[in-house]
């Protein structure tokens, strides 16, 4: 079975890059969302197996949003800025430039943990 995919960012353009490589990788993309308010609906009513994340939406923080979701379901933050520059803390990140087909096939590997 294919893992599901929820990608969140405001940026159409990385949307659609990243749902190109997620695909390639064999992920199956579920829908995409560019605000936190979309993406909690999203993951309610598609319940992904893993949500992209981004760090900073137009509406809040993706960590912030990160916390509200349900326990069940993995995330992996991503931002353009390095996770030193970010309070991530224990959370699984991915600078957005680093977003390769490798990286993600890793990630699909532990997208249940």
């Amino acid at each position: 079975m294919r893992t599901t995919v929820l990608i969140v960012d405001d940026h159409p353009s990385f949307r659609r890059l990243a749902r190109r490589l997620f695909e390639e990788a064999g992920f199956t993309v579920v829908g995409e969302a560019g605000d936190g308010r979309s993406a909690v609906a999203s993951v309610l009513a598609l319940k992904p197996d893993l949500v992209l994340l981004d760090v900073m939406l137009p509406d809040g923080s993706g960590i912030e949003l990160a916390d509200r979701l349900p326990p069940s379901t993995a995330v992996l933050l991503v931002s353009s800025r390095s996770a030193d520059d970010l309070a991530i803390g224990s959370r699984r990140f991915m600078r957005k430039d680093e977003l390769t087909l490798d990286r993600l096939r890793a990630v699909a590997a532990g997208a249940g943990e």
